[in-house]
């Protein structure tokens, strides 16, 4: 593989690349939206150089669709999604039971993960992971040694939309290999003078990887292979790249942006003219040539017939503006489906009203726990067959958002019971769906024991 070759961009990342980063900074604000104000906050029409430049020193951005999403996020996975692993394979369910624990070898657990991917995902419409085991030299030459050597031991990690840079797709949509480029700054040493900026491409196919190196400030500004071999999903010739997207429809920031945008240039330009009105100007009505200096220590000396007086903005464009700032905050909670957080506009709406708008933004909430359950599902399957685990995986939850408290879960289990279906499967499903519920926050060992004494005992 040529340099050209590996720095190559899918058309699709080229046509996004600035979008991306424009939504990271809407989602972020603060410091961050601040230090590339100016290219948002839209200059007005011949306005002096020194003026745009003050206001741009005075902007501000009121962050609306940044709480929207993180709400969004943390309502979602405020409970854990319940995954069963069935089978009679006791080293797998070790396995997942640590995985599910600790997915990416820094302990970070499953919920948080896909917590972060559905930010990621609501910001750039799509994210990326990757399945990867640890290298080690040699071969392992049975299962009992590969997993002594930590070799199966597979973990997970994310990356950005805009950090999969190139990908190809086979007739059924899936990837036949992937570009992947990372960069960061690095310094050997302590002793070491200078940072220095390294790039990164990885490049998977259906059976291999490879891991290619620039480093800025290198005489040589040749891309070095670093590292090449086989990855762990090879035996399934699948390549180990995981992507979750999202419909535009529910593309939150895709659907906020231009209204988040224009609310930050009208709150600033309002802020602007307030700031200026409250610095009035001096009028003075006279036939004379008036040749005075004004100031805060001087006077100003008028004749019989002159006045003085200073001009005051009425106020009536301020209240318009006001106006439309308040409708433009309203329409970025709609769109987001959260017109019951807009600041006055649930204050007249009657119970019935509250209900229904919430019962919207819950059916948003599920499409996005499908989502999570179905990339997660997807994820532990792969992982079982190229480690060749022989378990059922089944994943459910993530459809509860405080909309009903555990007592109305558990009143409809002991009415659904108490209908007399002749049905030990059912029993059992319904038992393992209201424990596994409670004890969402438990440890994935402990719920395994749990259903598989459930399983157990079938009559209790």
């Amino acid at each position: 593989m040529n340099d050209s070759y590996i720095k190559q961009e899918h058309p699709d990342y080229s046509a996004n690349a600035h979008m991306w980063r424009r939504y990271r900074d809407l989602y972020a604000g603060g410091e961050k939206f601040r230090q590339n104000a100016a290219e948002y906050l839209v200059a007005r029409q011949r306005e002096p150089h020194d003026v745009y430049h003050e206001r741009l020193n005075r902007v501000f951005y009121e962050n609306y669709i940044g709480s929207i999403i993180d709400w969004y996020t943390a309502t979602l996975v405020r409970k854990e999604p319940v995954v069963e692993f069935l089978g009679a394979s006791e080293p797998a369910k070790s396995f997942f039971n640590q995985f599910m624990h600790d997915c990416d070898l820094r302990g970070t657990n499953v919920t948080q993960f896909f917590r972060e991917q559905l930010t990621e995902l609501l910001v750039s419409g799509k994210s990326w992971y990757v399945v990867d085991f640890p290298q080690h030299g040699g071969p392992a030459l049975t299962r009992a040694e590969e997993d002594a050597l930590g070799r199966s031991r597979a973990f997970l990690t994310a990356y950005s939309a805009d950090e999969v840079i190139n990908w190809s797709r086979d007739q059924k949509g899936e990837l036949e290999w992937a570009v992947i480029r990372t960069t960061c700054l690095k310094q050997d040493s302590v002793q070491t003078l200078g940072w220095v900026r390294e790039r990164r491409w990885i490049y998977y196919d259906r059976e291999r990887y490879e891991i290619h190196v620039e480093v800025e400030g290198e005489k040589s500004k040749e891309i070095r292979l670093v590292a090449e071999g086989q990855h762990g999903f090879a035996a399934i010739h699948k390549v180990p790249l995981f992507e979750m997207k999202i419909s535009p429809g529910l593309w939150l920031m895709n659907k906020v942006a231009l209204l988040q945008l224009e609310h930050f240039n009208k709150s600033n330009a309002l802020g602007w003219a307030l700031t200026m009105g409250l610095f009035a100007m001096p009028v003075i009505y006279s036939d004379r040539e008036f040749q005075q200096t004004m100031g805060e220590s001087y006077y100003v000396q008028l004749g019989k017939e002159d006045r003085f007086g200073w001009t005051e903005p009425e106020g009536k464009v301020f209240q318009i503006a006001s106006d439309n700032l308040e409708r433009l905050k309203d329409e970025i909670y709609r769109v987001s489906y959260l017109m019951q957080q807009a600041g006055g506009g649930g204050a007249h709406q009657s119970g019935l009203s509250k209900q229904w708008d919430f019962s919207v933004t819950a059916e948003i909430l599920r499409a996005y726990g499908d989502l999570i359950k179905d990339s997660l599902r997807s994820v532990l399957m792969a992982i079982a067959e190229a480690r060749q685990d022989e378990c059922e995986i089944d994943v459910s939850g993530l459809d509860e958002f405080d909309i009903a408290d555990f007592t109305t879960e558990v009143s409809g289990a002991q009415a659904l019971l108490g209908l007399g279906i002749d049905s030990p499967t059912l029993k059992r499903q319904v038992q393992k769906r209201v424990a596994l519920k409670y004890l969402c926050d438990a440890r994935q060992d402990i719920k395994n024991r749990i259903v598989d004494e459930i399983d157990a005992n079938p009559n209790q």
